[in-house]
């Protein structure tokens, strides 16, 4: 206990050196006329200055930071599940890696951040890096995305919306609201181009999106994800998009009874957790008793995308032009002209 207690202590005065002053994990804004205020997953987050010692929780916030050129200005990351995209490698290798797995308190104390940033609100847990009241008492501001708080947005607001307002809440704190600027631009252009697939399927095809697979049981994607926005861009049916939970867990016999037309499987394999890689999950959808009997399994109406681009990412749009293309090559969709 007394040493956890001078852990804390040190760690509140190190934040406190780099300029996150409010016990509450605000600073006043008064103090710089440069002050910046978001709004993070229902806490309201104030930096007087742009961080200069960010930790990110998962691949997809380190991804996003490295995509705005803000290696520089970050003290560690943590929980990869997949390679790093190449044009991330050599910034990636300036930053060092506290943690391979899910990070933990102790962890990212020892960094000194002044701001964590994460894809899911889950990872601001007791046994994980502590939870946001916990990290707000030490004067550290915990950032979670948009994707992950729809609760907080306008409504109307489309996952990949809440994407984008990522990068304008990380433009704005860092100070490089040009660059995400940019960002946002490129990739609603890309989303642009790639949803006039939309404009050439006639019968929408229904789509399970096989996420993972944890003690024999499929996780796929439910309704208020990116999977279901990439859907309802390219006029497809996501076969769960009833379900109010973005990845909820399900049997075989419930894909079954919703007989997909196609099936697109997320390849994880580098995270090596069994039935993660696409092959494993091939593999079950093949030799299970009833969802073997499928026409999307017989027929092999199967998309592979990479299962990281699942999930809220600076690479989610990559994955959205992968499925247009699978469409196209199972004779869905044709070419938008």
């Amino acid at each position: 206990m007394r040493q956890r207690a001078r852990a804390g202590l040190v760690f509140a005065l190190a934040l406190i050196t780099a300029g996150c002053a409010d016990p509450g994990g605000q600073d006043d804004p008064g103090s710089s006329a440069e002050a910046v205020t978001v709004a993070s997953c229902g806490r309201e987050l104030s930096f007087a200055r742009p961080p200069e010692r960010a930790v990110t929780l998962d691949q997809g916030t380190t991804e996003m930071l490295l995509e705005l050129g803000l290696e520089d200005r970050m003290a560690g990351t943590a929980h990869l599940v997949t390679e790093v995209a190449p044009r991330y490698r050599e910034a990636y290798e300036q930053v060092p890696v506290l943690s391979p797995d899910i990070l933990t308190g102790e962890q990212l104390r020892a960094a000194t951040p002044d701001v964590t940033l994460a894809s899911f609100a889950s990872l601001y847990s007791r046994d994980r890096a502590g939870t946001r009241e916990e990290l707000a008492e030490l004067g550290l501001p915990s950032y979670v995305s948009a994707v992950d708080c729809p609760a907080d947005n306008e409504a109307g607001m489309t996952p990949f919306d809440r994407l984008f307002l990522d990068y304008e809440n990380l433009g704005r704190i860092f100070g490089i609201e040009d660059r995400a600027a940019e960002l946002i631009a490129e990739q609603r252009q890309i989303l642009d181009d790639a949803a006039r697939t939309r404009e050439t399927v006639t019968e929408p095809p229904t789509v399970v999106w096989l996420y993972s697979v944890f003690n024999g049981l499929p996780y796929v994607a439910g309704n208020g994800g990116i999977p279901s926005d990439i859907s309802e861009r390219l006029g497809v049916l996501n076969a769960f998009d009833d379900v109010d939970e973005q990845w909820p867990e399900v049997s075989w016999e419930e894909i079954a009874e919703r007989d997909p037309d196609v099936i697109v499987i997320g390849d994880l394999s580098e995270r090596g957790v069994p039935g993660d890689s696409a092959e494993e999950k091939l593999t079950m959808l093949r030799e299970h008793p009833v969802v073997s009997r499928l026409t999307a399994v017989e027929e092999n109406r199967i998309i592979e995308v990479p299962g990281i681009e699942m999930d809220p990412s600076v690479r989610s749009v990559n994955t959205l032009g992968l499925v247009a293309d699978g469409l196209r090559e199972l004779g869905y969709a044709g070419y938008a002209g």
